[in-house]
């Protein structure tokens, strides 16, 4: 195999792989997904994500905790 036929294999590989991938993200089944991650930046505050409860019940009882001993300034 040559120089040529190598760098025509790989050209028809990507050209594959980027076909695959615009049908991906252009899917209806993906539309909904898309439609709510293209409004997270407008979401209010008090709505976190799941991910982030955890950490937002460590900062309570840490506020709580100092609360307990007095302290005001962190």
């Amino acid at each position: 195999m040559d120089t040529g036929t190598f760098r025509g294999l790989i050209t028809l590989i990507l050209i594959i792989a980027f076909i695959g991938i615009a049908l991906w993200a252009y899917s209806k089944r993906r539309k909904p997904d898309f439609d709510e991650a293209a409004n997270l930046p407008f979401a209010d505050d008090d709505e976190l994500p799941t991910s982030d409860k955890h950490a937002s019940r460590e900062r309570d009882s840490e506020a709580h905790s100092r609360d307990d001993r007095g302290d005001k300034n962190i």
